[in-house]
C-alpha cells in the first residue's frame, strides 16, 4: 500500500507540469488561458465549480479570415484514467455566441456554436494530445480542426521546480490553403503559470501560450 501511494504521489509530481494548463480546475479556482497559433489568437477564462466541468467565457481572433467569436464555453471531464506510471484524460466542451467581422472584413454579427473533444496522455516524462473543434455559423457554413502533439520531458522536476517540455504540434484545417501545420515549441511551468513558446513551420507564424491558475 505505501508502495502504491507512494508511486501516485511521484506521478503527481511529475504530471504537475501540465495539469494546469487543462481547461478543468480544482473547486473554486479561476483559470486565465491565452493561446496564439499560426491562425488565431484567444483568451478563455473559467471557473471551476465541481471537480467535472468548468464554466467560462471565451473570446477568439481568427487573424487569417478576420473573424472574431465571443461566448461562453463549457467544459466536461468525460473520463480520467489512473495507471501505474501514466494518467489520461478525455474532456468535451462546448460553446456558443456570435461572430463578426473585424478589419477589413464587413460580416455583421450572427450566432455561432462550437463543439469539441480533448484528449491527453503523459506520464512523468513523455506527453501526447488531441484536439478537434467543429464550428458552425450562417456564413461559415462549418469550421473544422484538429491538432495532435507529442511531447518529452529532459529531466524529472519535484514540486516548486522549473518543469521543461520539448513538443512538437501537427495541426490539420482543412478550410485553409497550407491544410497541415507543423509547430516544434518548449513549455515551461513553474508552481501556476505555465508558458509556452514556439514557431510554425509552416505559415513562419509565432505560437505563444499562458495559462494562469488563480
Amino acid at each position: 500500500m505505501l508502495r502504491k501511494i507512494a508511486t501516485i504521489s511521484a506521478i503527481g509530481l511529475g504530471l504537475a507540469a501540465s495539469a494546469h494548463a487543462r481547461p478543468v480546475s480544482y473547486v473554486g479556482g479561476w483559470t486565465l488561458i491565452e493561446e496564439s497559433d499560426r491562425q488565431s489568437t484567444s483568451l478563455l477564462a473559467h471557473y471551476t465549480p465541481d471537480p467535472a466541468f468548468s464554466i467560462g467565457w471565451k473570446s477568439e481572433w481568427d487573424r487569417q479570415n478576420d473573424i472574431a467569436l465571443h461566448g461562453p464555453q463549457f467544459t466536461y471531464l468525460a473520463k480520467r484514467w489512473f495507471g501505474e506510471d501514466y494518467q489520461a484524460n478525455l474532456y468535451a466542451f462546448t460553446g456558443a455566441g456570435w461572430l463578426e467581422g473585424v478589419d477589413s472584413n464587413p460580416l455583421s454579427a450572427e450566432g455561432m456554436g462550437y463543439v469539441g473533444l480533448l484528449a491527453d496522455w503523459e506520464t512523468r516524462s513523455l506527453f501526447a494530445s488531441y484536439k478537434t473543434r467543429y464550428l458552425d455559423s450562417h456564413s461559415l457554413d462549418g469550421n473544422f480542426l484538429q491538432a495532435a502533439r507529442v511531447g518529452w520531458a529532459p529531466y524529472e522536476g519535484d514540486t516548486g521546480d522549473l518543469h521543461t517540455w520539448l513538443m512538437l504540434e501537427v495541426d490539420h484545417r482543412p478550410d485553409n490553403e497550407e491544410e497541415l501545420g507543423v509547430t516544434p515549441l518548449v513549455r515551461l511551468f513553474k508552481d501556476t503559470a505555465l508558458l509556452e513558446l514556439g514557431w510554425s513551420l509552416t505559415d513562419d507564424q509565432p505560437l505563444i501560450n499562458f495559462t494562469y491558475r488563480f
